[in-house]
């Protein structure tokens, strides 16, 4: 029994244990007032941020984690990540909220995800990228040429947002979400943008991150009054990464500690207990069996998490992202999630 068990563990563990110390080369510097920092973590909220980089999601988990609030972090997605190996399936077994990007199908589909939020038993994030992509100077060419043609402000360091998902998620939770929360990310000066591929080097990265409450009751009423509002959210982020660009400083905003929570210390020493136990069980048993059996098994698991992790890096990586049409639609119009 025991040799059955850590035949499934051990795996599980040694993964859960590398993905605490990919976080850990994460590092996040959170600039928000002392009240807004205060409620985080204990109270509903939505949130919308620019998506920066390959792993925007892993920042906001980093986030959650130090609040005490990973358990309940949620997120609007395309439907095809809950494919991706480890990542994407503890995403869809945490009941994230997946759309197919046909708006015929997808407004049903959160109608359905805000409803069952209404009761949701702790406080939750829920996260929505409203630019609809992650951040490519390609990308970026395109939203200022469209831009151009409609007269609109010309976006230096984001994308123009797609509104028709927020407009969605504020008419339906405003009276049970009590605060938008205003995320502006940005890399630290002189590094590359964080991937996957470097974590798994070993190579750290520092991230920054500016947050702003704002209460939902104070957004306007009608849905063209809340897309504007989003699209000024916007403008106000990219004069925001500008300033940095040129200035080199990020936020009038505090500086917070965010801290490393004692649960998470705990939760980890005591995987890496069952770890030790299951290794010396599976070591007893691999005493009866051939050597080659045992080479075998340790080779086939070597391959797999190989594989895995390969499949994982490649599918995160932002240049295999959905390629930049030439002039898009209004984006209030688009459809609502790409990749």
């Amino acid at each position: 029994m025991a040799v059955s068990a850590a035949l499934v563990i051990i795996p599980v563990g040694f993964l859960f244990i590398l993905s605490g110390l990919i976080v850990n080369l994460i590092q996040v510097q959170v600039y928000t007032d002392a009240e807004t920092f205060k409620l985080m973590g204990k109270e509903h909220a939505l949130f919308i941020c620019n998506h920066r980089s390959d792993i925007d999601w892993l920042i906001g988990w980093v986030l959650a984690q130090r609040k005490d609030c990973l358990g309940s972090a949620l997120a609007i997605m395309k439907k095809d990540v809950k494919c991706l190996p480890i990542i994407g399936w503890s995403m869809w077994f945490s009941d994230y909220v997946f759309l197919e990007r046909n708006w015929a199908k997808d407004e049903n589909t959160l109608k359905s995800g805000f409803k069952w939020l209404e009761d949701f038993p702790r406080p939750f994030w829920l996260a929505l990228f409203v630019e609809g992509t992650r951040f490519t100077q390609e990308k970026l060419a395109v939203a200022q040429e469209f831009a151009a043609s409609k007269g609109l402000p010309i976006p230096r360091n984001v994308l123009i947002p797609h509104t028709k998902g927020f407009v969605s998620a504020v008419s339906h939770m405003r009276t049970f979400v009590p605060a938008i929360y205003d995320c502006t990310v940005a890399v630290a000066k002189g590094q590359p943008p964080p991937t996957l591929l470097r974590i798994f080097r070993g190579q750290s990265s520092v991230v920054k991150v500016q947050i702003k409450r704002h209460p939902m009751q104070k957004l306007p009423e009608t849905a063209d009054g809340i897309s504007q509002w989003c699209k000024d959210v916007f403008v106000t982020k990219d004069a925001l990464l500008e300033k940095y660009l040129v200035k080199d400083t990020f936020s009038d905003q505090q500086l917070q500690d965010i801290g490393r929570p004692k649960k998470s210390f705990f939760v980890v020493i005591s995987w890496s207990c069952l770890l030790i136990f299951l290794l010396v069980k599976l070591f007893q048993w691999s005493l009866y069996l051939c050597s080659w059996e045992v080479f075998a098994f340790s080779a086939t698991f070597l391959v797999l998490v190989t594989l895995v992790m390969q499949l994982l890096i490649h599918s995160s990586e932002s240049e295999h992202s959905t390629p930049p049409k030439s002039i898009p639609k209004d984006p209030t119009k688009e459809t609502l999630i790409q990749k």
